[in-house]
């Protein structure tokens, strides 16, 4: 995604093209792009606001928002289904194909976090605060020495 330039900078662009300059010595002239220049002098010259676009898409209006829905039932159902059995789930179910980044972030959005517990098992939870984060912690590990000898990694 590019970056937007400040609204001081639009301004001084638009009065020196408005005053003759050409846009390409004024793009150089304020270090920015042959094109962002142009772009700025067509709107000057249509009379058009300076202001930047919106950038990126509106959160929740994805290509999984209707499907967040079957995702936290597959999660709840399952609490250590993996990102690649819930894109099959979507594949088979809804035929939709989506990469496992996209599931990833619905499910942040949402509210869930992959995290392991003390016996090295992965599961989805519901994201805490700070406070009650400390208070679930086992005062040690010792409450399960079995764990690292099954072969399950930290």
């Amino acid at each position: 995604m590019g970056r937007v330039y400040s609204q001081d900078l639009r301004q001084r662009i638009a009065r020196d093209i408005s005053a003759g300059q050409t846009c390409r010595a004024t793009g150089r002239k304020f270090g920015v792009s042959p094109s962002t220049a142009i772009r700025l002098g067509a709107a000057v010259r249509e009379g058009k606001s300076l202001e930047p676009c919106k950038q990126g898409r509106r959160a929740g209006q994805g290509k999984l928002a209707p499907y967040t829905g079957f995702l936290l039932e597959a999660v709840q159902a399952k609490p250590d289904i993996t990102l690649r059995e819930l894109a099959e789930m979507l594949e088979a179910r809804h035929d939709i194909k989506v990469s496992l980044p996209s599931i990833w972030r619905v499910l942040k959005m949402a509210g869930l976090t992959y995290k392991k517990n003390a016996y090295g098992v992965r599961v989805w939870t519901r994201r805490r605060s700070r406070a009650q984060a400390g208070m679930d912690r086992p005062a040690s590990t010792q409450d399960a020495p079995a764990a690292r000898t099954i072969g399950f990694h930290r």
